[in-house]
């Protein structure tokens, strides 16, 4: 399935000047370290969403254009302090910000990306988009502590799972949404609509983001990284709920002081596969996937509409 960029492209070419420029400073360091982000950045599905949605309710304006640049700010600025607290030296294939330039330096820059976002909303007066997405840091925030406590314990229940990743993952999805639909209708309605279907795409993409762990078709073999920062993903938690009491006590041990001994790794794997753990994470973002898709159809049928349909599939069927 291919991001359905042709769509948006002229509109891609207009954010990417909008999102340049809310990074400028006059600071040759910050400009220095913020041109070494826009060189290695990812795919951009955020910003996709927000266009997307936009010219699925109406047309895009300067408001979405900003709306976008925001979105991508504020998914930047927590990945550059998410290298700072996993202390991880490598972001997408490359050097990450933390490995160059240390930590202090890096968390000043997550610190500035923030900053940029909300200046560059209120000085447009886009009060709405700005509530819209600061509701979502501080739900991204509330969910990582979430998971944070829960991961000392490794007790956690699947609603206590969804409940971490709709906060965590799918609430910056869902406000990308939202905001898209905002910047071109300003009708409540519409942008609860797209919210809720950026909800549910945003919890398909973490489950599919969960599913790499255990059955990774890129690098050939799973990878176990979430087991080795004792993150409680679906399928870990279903499995350890259906195998029997002495294995589900092994497995946790493990997870808890034996994730670096790749063997022992390699284990609980095939324990999460055989459980069926594997089988019924790909189920249940199957299940979130449709209900996403099924948002879509309460909008008039149009190549747009197509193309957030792809974007979903997009997220569902990716191999990385």
């Amino acid at each position: 399935m291919q991001i359905p960029i042709p769509l948006i492209e002229n509109e891609l070419k207009t954010f990417e000047t909008h999102f340049r420029k809310a990074l400028q400073s006059p600071v040759p360091i910050l400009n220095r370290i913020t041109r070494y982000i826009v060189k290695r950045k990812g795919k951009q599905l955020r910003p996709m969403f927000v266009l997307l949605s936009a010219k699925l309710c109406g047309p895009v304006t300067e408001s979405s254009y900003r709306a976008a640049s925001l979105v991508e700010l504020l998914h930047t600025a927590t990945l550059v302090h998410d290298d700072v607290v996993d202390d991880s030296m490598e972001r997408r294939g490359f050097f990450s910000t933390y490995a160059l330039w240390k930590a202090k330096a890096t968390v000043l820059i997550g610190d500035y990306l923030l900053a940029q976002g909300l200046l560059l909303s209120l000085d447009h007066a886009d009060y709405e988009i700005l509530h819209i997405l600061s509701t979502a840091v501080r739900r991204m925030s509330e969910g990582e502590l979430l998971q944070l406590e829960k991961a000392r314990s490794l007790n956690v229940k699947e609603e206590i799972y969804f409940e971490i990743i709709r906060n965590k993952t799918a609430s910056l999805l869902a406000s990308a949404c939202a905001a898209g639909a905002w910047s071109s209708t300003r009708d409540k309605e519409i942008t609860e609509k797209m919210r809720q279907f950026g909800e549910k795409t945003g919890i398909a993409f973490q489950i599919k983001d969960d599913l790499f762990d255990y059955t990774s078709e890129k690098i050939g073999k799973p990878t176990g990284n979430d087991i080795k920062e004792k993150k409680l993903t679906l399928p870990l938690i279903y499995a350890l709920n259906q195998v029997d009491r002495e294995t589900r006590r092994k497995m946790i041990y493990i997870v808890k002081n034996q994730n670096r001994d790749r063997q022992k790794l390699d284990w609980v794997i095939r324990e999460v596969e055989k459980s069926g753990g594997i089988r019924y994470a790909t189920e249940k973002m199957n299940e979130f996937k449709t209900e996403s898709l099924r948002m879509l159809q309460q909008f008039p049928e149009s190549p747009v509409r197509q193309g957030l349909a792809e974007l979903v599939s997009y997220v569902t069927d990716r191999k990385y």
